[in-house]
């Protein structure tokens, strides 16, 4: 699968989650139940993984957590709160550069549409070996 393929069917399933649960929880039983839905849907994700950082050639003792890494390819970072801000989307970007990934979600279920809760984030790092590039959309890191 593509990216553009794996976040429709992230999207998908994140909608059909908000649509049983509905806004007003904390993150953790949207989690749980995303990851229901995409083994229903027959997903490969990894949860909660962790993500070495390096700094100067040095890997640092502490790693940065991913929410969810789906099909291998694309981050999704799950929100339960009022507001994503400019922070939250540079720090998907950040988890995008360090695992040297193209494409992010993040998705806010404290939302009456989900799809007013849904934010995609693009990293622009060039990799010789990556699939037929995807139309980019740049990221608003902007308040």
């Amino acid at each position: 699968m593509k990216e553009n393929e794996i976040t429709q069917a992230v999207i998908g399933a994140a909608i059909e989650v908000h649509r049983i649960l509905g806004p007003g929880m904390i993150e953790r039983p949207y989690e749980d139940a995303v990851c229901r839905e995409f083994q229903l849907r027959g997903l490969k994700w990894e949860r909660q993984k962790p993500v070495p950082v390096e700094y100067k050639g040095v890997k640092l003792g502490t790693p940065l957590i991913l929410d969810l890494i789906v099909e291998g390819k694309v981050i999704v970072d799950l929100k339960a709160k009022e507001t994503v801000t400019g922070i939250d989307k540079r720090k998907v970007l950040t988890y995008l550069r360090l695992s040297k990934l193209r494409v992010g979600l993040i998705i806010n279920f404290n939302v009456e549409l989900l799809r007013d809760g849904i934010t995609r984030i693009v990293n622009d790092f060039e990799d010789e070996n990556a699939d037929d590039r995807e139309p980019r959309d740049p990221p608003d890191l902007h308040e």
